[in-house]
């Protein structure tokens, strides 16, 4: 098997120095504390993001774009942006790295999802960065394995001629996604974005999908309104009117122009009027109620 090298993802294209310093990361030799500093530091620093998608500007994924577009311009993105940034940036420091595909809570769904595999030690890693409401530190990659983070617990599995699944137990074991180890290319991610940036079944193109792990809990904002999640299992979700919910947007910090906004307030208008729209949000009785995160939900 031949595994893509770091000249191909092209990894010097990222500046690595100013990638740590949005993070508010000192470089370190590589080791399972600095992985966990580092992935919670991305996915609370840097948003889940497709607005560039609705926009209809998305520049690709080659890395000098994917640095332009999250680091320098902050404009967020979806899972081919937030891993290959990280796993350049990893790679930069020393760690061994992989790229993985998956599929998003089907097996029958196309391979759409990227995340990275880290070898440290011994042990392999799962790190995700681009799943919206994912993980965020690194999870063993054995079967059984588990991480707990505050009220949520997530755990591996393994799926013989499958891969790898990611299960959310606190959502009735629910699959967030399932990875394989097979080789994978810069051709692969460009077709995978493709799909998802073009592809008219795509839900980038039917939603609004902006999320971010805030101080205070993870926040989705989609054209309906926003969700809340607060550690201990408490939610809230409240629908808000368009220029609210774009500007819940900018709050999360996915930098737009005031021509932007006013285009994207069109978009989110638009998206809230189609025939037989949905909300990405569905209400439980009682007082708890719960949102089903959509990062990634058409992969």
């Amino acid at each position: 098997m031949t595994h893509a090298t770091a000249q191909e993802w092209q990894i010097d294209a990222v500046d690595v120095p100013a990638y740590l310093a949005a993070l508010g990361v000192e470089p370190a030799s590589p080791s399972l504390d600095l992985l966990e500093h580092l992935h919670r530091a991305h996915v609370s620093t840097f948003p889940f993001s497709n607005v560039e998608v609705l926009l209809g500007e998305h520049p690709g994924v080659e890395p000098a774009t994917v640095f332009d577009q999250v680091v320098v311009r902050r404009r967020g993105g979806y899972c081919f942006e937030h891993s290959q940034l990280f796993s350049a940036a990893l790679q930069t420091l020393g760690f061994t790295v992989r790229r993985a595909l998956g599929r998003v809570r089907s097996l029958q769904s196309a391979r759409t999802h990227m995340t990275v595999l880290v070898d440290l030690d011994g042990a392999r890693y799962l790190c995700d960065p681009g799943f919206g409401f994912s993980i965020t530190g690194p999870i063993a990659l054995d079967d059984g394995a588990r991480r707990v983070e505050g009220d949520r617990t997530f755990s591996v599995g393994r799926v013989p001629d499958e891969g790898w699944p990611l299960f959310s137990l606190n959502r009735d074991g629910e699959m967030e996604h399932v990875l394989d180890e097979s080789t994978v290319h810069p051709a692969d991610v460009r077709m995978g974005h493709l799909m998802t940036s073009t592809g008219e079944d795509s839900v980038f193109r039917q939603h609004l999908m902006v999320m971010r792990h805030t101080p205070q809990g993870h926040v989705t904002v989609t054209e309906g309104g926003v969700t809340v999640r607060w550690p201990g299992e408490r939610r809230s979700h409240e629908e808000l009117g368009v220029d609210r919910v774009v500007g819940l947007v900018r709050e999360l910090d996915v930098r737009v122009s005031d021509a932007e906004t006013e285009e994207l307030a069109r978009i989110v208008a638009g998206l809230r009027s189609r025939p037989g729209a949905v909300t990405l949000h569905r209400r439980h009785p009682g007082p708890r109620r719960r949102a089903h995160s959509a990062a990634h939900s058409e992969e």
